[in-house]
């Protein structure tokens, strides 16, 4: 099941940062996303890539524990990302335009934790970022 939005959120935090890759390919976006989380404790941005072949390689590199991954990128898609990693990649948060019922079902069949529409839930990012630095990573 996705979730759209945990309403949990928890003060212990992990003695390691959550490291965060933010595929997106609008400039402008990422530069937002970056001040949004750079503002919450135990986060690290570890890198901005905008298209699929970039954030394969980099995720595959080892040591990031959450995608924020647009659908629509500059080469390619977020979805194949999502096959090109398989199972054996980190959490997964889809920020996107195109929040449309097929393309949530989609995610939900690639094992995405969290589905977001950027226009509707950019406010709300920073809550489910949260929930999941409180978690245990590493």
């Amino acid at each position: 099941m996705i979730n759209i939005l945990s309403t949990s959120t928890q003060s212990v935090r992990p003695a390691t940062a959550l490291r965060i890759l933010l595929v997106e390919d609008s400039e402008l976006l990422a530069e937002r996303l970056r001040e949004l989380l750079g503002q919450i404790a135990g986060v690290e941005v570890v890198g901005t890539v905008r298209d699929e072949r970039a954030a394969v390689a980099m995720t595959r590199e080892g040591g990031i524990h959450v995608l924020i991954l647009d659908l629509q990128l500059k080469n390619g898609t977020g979805f194949g990302v999502l096959r090109s990693l398989g199972e054996e990649r980190p959490a997964v948060i889809v920020f996107t335009n195109y929040a449309l019922p097929e393309y949530r079902r989609r995610a939900e069949q690639l094992g995405v934790e969290y589905f977001l529409n950027k226009s509707l839930d950019f406010e709300r990012l920073p809550e489910v970022i949260r929930t999941l630095a409180s978690a245990p990573h590493s």
